[in-house]
């Protein structure tokens, strides 16, 4: 049966997934690994072609699956639906050096990238998002879409909610299990952010202690 694997986002980032796809994947070519960008379709990155996503369905492989590299949560959600349509497979891509330890359960799509680590007693939804030196400790629940940039620290008994997205270097302070800390559904933490205390959904929140960043 002929494979054909696509990265979804001929971006920075698509660029540091593609080789966490293709170390779980050792056995194909690399002819058959290709980038999807609409918007760069007909160029190449780091050597692999950039196709459209018309082109990446139609191409006579038997079996074809995907990794969406997109950050954006929303953006995420729309081209899972589509793959969906599509009868494309969705990948989940963990790197070699990921810890993942007891009691971890994680939805489809999900995206661990290196030295990041799930302790226990963890659940996280689908397409997750965790980056570089991310973690998520014990007692977790984590939502759909949810995106970690880099060095995310999510401490435990914490509730993160559908499409929030943490920035890079923020601390969640650790709840407890009877009062555990949330962070709303589409709530923004921003980078380098000390989150102390529950954050509502929709809004930002910036700074040590995190405070909701008003609109002027």
């Amino acid at each position: 049966m002929t494979i054909y694997i696509g990265v979804y986002g001929a971006s920075g980032f698509g660029k540091e997934v593609m080789p966490l796809v293709r170390q779980q994947y050792p056995t194909l070519l690399q002819a058959q690994f290709v980038f999807i960008d609409d918007g760069q379709a007909g160029t190449t990155l780091n050597g692999y072609p950039v196709l459209s996503y018309a082109d990446f369905v139609s191409h006579s492989a038997q079996h074809k699956a995907v990794m969406i590299a997109i950050a954006n949560s929303r953006v995420r959600e729309k081209l899972a639906i589509r793959l969906d349509q599509d009868g494309i497979q969705h990948l989940a891509v963990q790197a070699a050096n990921t810890v993942v330890l007891d009691a971890v359960e994680i939805g489809e799509g999900s995206l661990l990238c290196p030295f990041s680590c799930l302790t226990s007693n963890i659940k996280i939804g689908k397409f997750f998002h965790a980056n570089i030196y991310s973690y998520v400790a014990h007692d977790c629940i984590i939502g759909d879409y949810v995106t970690f940039a880099p060095a995310v620290k999510c401490n435990g008994n914490i509730h993160i909610e559908d499409h929030a997205y943490i920035g890079a270097g923020a601390v969640i302070k650790q709840g407890t299990p009877d009062k555990p800390l949330v962070i709303g559904k589409g709530a923004i933490v921003g980078m380098g952010a000390v989150v102390t205390k529950s954050v509502p959904a929709g809004v930002t929140v910036v700074g040590n202690p995190a405070r909701v960043l008003e609109k002027k």
